[in-house]
């Protein structure tokens, strides 16, 4: 039974994204396929190790990067070392890093072992994201050189991999688990009145959560009870500081991080709209897709690559309340005016299953020498 080394630098509950749930599922994947891997993680808290759900978690004391991040280096350097620290001391077959810091150990890792290495990036390698943070480059390209594969969401990224950094990744698509995530069962209906609902991290200025408030309130002129559901945040004041109104007329917040909460609220939802710039896939999207609702998106990254039919949703292409208020309106009439839209949104993610996803890193796997 092969043993695969998971490295994430943080996980739940300390931190709920995409990324997270990327991880758990991938986990989940690899169980059902006999394989046994485990999670190296850190959190700002002692030494723990336990199993959660059948999948091993060991975290990591976080050693202290304030003094790192103030001068804007990467997050999560001081990881680095006690993450290497765990490779050595477990018995794995491979190192599988979400994140590029990690992907410096696993990297260290393979040299000393022989065994390998890769790293799957969850961003989008351009010009803007290599120069958000100091030494990202030298960061990204010391794992691209020290791992035998990097995995790219999207053919978007993909095609950043090759234009700024002269590298040709495996692209694989994260999985979404359509067993929680599917159509709400015949006895429950969706929302009674138009119902939008954004499951980003309000807090996070790259999603334009404060915009989607905005043009809720001229969705409003045409739809007086219309209301935005939002993901309630940990610190009210980090949400305020990003932008968002946190007390505007028909904005509802609601805890979503339970993967059972969030589909409940898709499905109940008349449209998931995401209007962030730089989204590597669109996680959340396709999770909404799976339920049945339509989705409204950002025409940037890879969204447009997900919302490729009109059928399933809308893309508004300038960072306005208005362009994003009408893609809003016309995405929320979907539902109504055609009774299949919940089946052609369903269809469209039916491929990307978390099960085609775990059969595709297992052939990855394979080709690196781990069966």
């Amino acid at each position: 039974m092969s043993r695969v080394a998971l490295l994430s630098p943080c996980y739940w509950p300390e931190v709920r994204r995409g990324t997270e749930r990327f991880v758990r599922e991938l986990a989940d994947g690899l169980l059902a396929a006999g394989l046994s891997p485990a999670l190296i993680t850190s959190h700002p808290g002692f030494f723990d190790r336990r199993v959660e759900d059948g999948l091993p978690v060991l975290r990591l004391p976080r050693p202290p990067q304030r003094r790192l991040l103030r001068r804007a280096y990467e997050p999560y350097l001081t990881h680095v070392p006690l993450s290497y620290a765990a490779l050595r001391a477990g018995r794995f077959d491979i190192a599988h890093a979400v994140y590029p810091t990690d992907a410096l150990a696993a990297a260290r890792w393979r040299v000393r072992t022989g065994r390998p290495a890769l790293l799957s990036y969850m961003g989008i390698p351009d010009f803007a994201g290599i120069r958000e943070r100091r030494r990202r480059r030298e960061v990204l390209l010391a794992a691209l050189h020290g791992c035998d594969a990097v995995v790219a969401l999207s053919e978007y990224a993909a095609t950043a991999f090759r234009w700024w950094l002269g590298y040709e990744p495996v692209v694989i698509a994260p999985g979404v688990d359509l067993s929680v995530f599917r159509p709400l069962s015949p006895g429950h209906l969706r929302a009674p009145v138009p119902t939008i609902v954004c499951s980003a991290d309000a807090g996070e200025p790259r999603k334009h959560v404060g915009l989607l408030v905005e043009a809720l309130a001229l969705v409003r002129a045409s739809l007086p009870d219309a209301r935005l559901v939002l993901s309630r945040p940990r610190d009210v004041a980090v949400v305020a500081r990003a932008g968002v109104a946190v007390d505007a007329p028909g904005v509802v917040w609601r805890d979503l991080d339970d993967r059972a909460a969030l589909a409940r609220a898709y499905g109940e939802a008349w449209v998931a709209a995401l209007p962030s710039t730089s989204e590597a896939f669109g996680l959340v999207l396709a999770e909404a897709l799976a339920c049945g609702t339509p989705v409204v998106g950002y025409a940037d990254g890879a969204i447009p690559e997900l919302i490729s039919d009109r059928r399933i949703g809308r893309l508004f292409d300038t960072l306005t309340p208005a362009a994003l208020a009408g893609a809003l309106l016309e995405a929320l009439s979907l539902v109504a005016e055609d009774a299949r839209t919940g089946e052609f949104c369903r269809e469209r993610v039916l491929g990307l299953s978390t099960a085609a996803c775990t059969a595709r890193y297992l052939e990855l796997y394979r080709s690196l020498g781990v069966s």
